[in-house]
């Protein structure tokens, strides 16, 4: 399936010479029909007495010239009920790209243009229907790589980050209205807020907006994913497990220690997050020049990853080896596995808490055998617990998932923090004022302007001026 849309008000013009209907074309309902070589005649192809076709697609009457080229369905959505709030007809068609591209040439040819890069979504968020936030969101839901960050990128497109934004800027600029009140209309007996007063108001706007640039610490990882390394001495495992994590042999697995020479990496998704896995060549004294290299990726790997996971052989016990990997991998998010348990003797196996290992400094270690699947559930709850963190019972709520908006959220904390020193320091509320407008701006550059208009509404309708 194809689809070539056209917007704007000639869009009924330009498409209905090229195609026959069975219907005529009403707002919000699809029609089929058939998409044809216009014969060069203005009267819709469906009114002309001569568009009897029989089998094979050839006219039987009439002097028609005109022929089928494929079946479509036409859709016709009447503005402002549209996505871009203009007419649109929405032309789908088998999907042949040679058919799509000739539709798009006789549109061209009847005076249509074609469209730049995001345009529709542009036309939308310029004619109002929707905000910024909005319109990045349609972008991450085309690039969207799992379902969970598509059910992401649909709440922001729904207006998520929006109404939670949108409380915070009422408050920001009914403190802007309260303080331009004073000033302005001090002959009316409008009274000054105090210092008390306005250092509160100022700190339910600081709060709420703290806590969603709080969020984008989970948002970037809905949005990005993130980069798990597997590393470990050589033939504890790794490469099982990367596999066992993949679902698939991903990973040459053999009984030789030092078989993984490169890097190997599958990206797969957790709990709706894309985590790039990376298999690692086993860390050790290298025994050749290609072995030397593979260590090294490894320790690269290490160092660049979202989150490390240390592999140990869970049936010979922790060596020197492992205990200076575990030390070098403090300093990262990181967990300890102990894999192979499978080839533990039951002799040996003290009393354990289901599949949780022992403590390794602050590090606890998950028990696992990537041979048998035991510990694999548990490891997949420890990495979703290292990525959500305590933002895991925002993933319903708006949150940050954009750069952009991060530090906008920043500059807008920032002028905040300037507007309480002011007030502190006695600063006249004409000064105060330029750091609380400074605080707006980042705002609206994140979900559309706050006019003048809209403080002076909100004063006029507050205070009863001239009463």
């Amino acid at each position: 399936m194809g689809v070539v849309r056209l917007a704007g008000p000639d869009a009924r013009k330009i498409a209905l010479p090229m195609l026959r209907l069975k219907h005529d074309l009403e707002p919000g309902r699809a029609v089929f029909g058939e998409f044809v070589e216009p014969g060069g005649s203005d009267t819709p192809l469906r009114q002309r007495p001569e568009a009897t076709i029989g089998d094979g697609g050839t006219p039987t009457s009439g002097c028609r010239t005109e022929q089928r080229i494929d079946e479509v369905v036409v859709t016709y959505f009447a503005k402002p009920h549209s996505y871009t709030t203009d007419d649109v007809i929405e032309i789908s068609a088998h999907g042949s790209p040679v058919v799509l591209r000739h539709i798009v040439e006789l549109c061209v040819a009847a005076g249509a243009r074609l469209a730049e890069p995001g345009e529709f979504t542009m036309r939308a968020f310029l004619n109002g229907r929707i905000d910024l936030t909005q319109a990045e969101a349609v972008r991450d839901l085309i690039d969207s790589q799992t379902l969970y960050q598509a059910k992401v990128a649909a709440q922001q497109l729904e207006g998520a980050l929006s109404r939670r934004l949108q409380p915070i800027k009422q408050k920001l600029v009914e403190l802007i209205a309260l303080l331009e009140a004073g000033i302005d209309f001090a002959e009316d007996d409008v009274s000054v807020l105090p210092d008390t007063r306005i250092l509160k108001h100022i700190a339910t706007i600081y709060e709420p907006l703290w806590q969603l640039r709080s969020s984008f610490a989970y948002g970037k990882i809905v949005h990005e994913g993130l980069t798990l390394a597997i590393v470990g001495r050589p033939n504890v495992g790794k490469s099982s497990l990367f596999n066992r994590l993949v679902e698939r042999e991903r990973a040459i697995v053999t009984a030789t220690p030092g078989t993984t020479r490169d890097l190997v990496s599958e990206t797969v998704a957790i709990g709706g997050i894309p985590v790039k896995l990376v298999d690692t060549a086993g860390i050790r004294q290298a025994l050749d020049e290609v072995e030397s290299i593979g260590i090294q990726k490894s320790m690269e790997a290490l160092a660049d990853a979202d989150l490390v996971l240390v592999v140990l052989d869970d049936s010979q016990g922790a060596t020197k080896e492992d205990e200076e990997l575990i030390t070098q991998a403090a300093n990262r998010p990181a967990i300890i596995v102990e894999n192979k348990s499978d080839l533990r003797a039951s002799s040996e196996k003290g009393p354990t808490s289901g599949n949780t290992g022992q403590k390794w400094g602050t590090q606890i270690s998950i028990r696992s055998s990537a041979l048998t699947g035991e510990g694999i559930g548990e490891l997949r709850g420890a990495i979703l617990e290292h990525i959500g963190g305590e933002n895991r019972a925002q993933r319903e709520a708006g949150f940050l998932t954009n750069v952009r908006h991060q530090g906008l959220i920043n500059d807008s904390l920032a002028a905040l923090t300037a507007a309480r020193t002011a007030v502190s320091a006695k600063i006249p509320h004409e000064m105060l004022l330029l750091d609380l407008y400074n605080a707006l701006r980042p705002l609206d550059a994140i979900t559309g302007a706050t006019t003048t208009d809209d403080i002076l509404n909100l004063i006029f309708s507050t205070f009863c001026i001239g009463k």
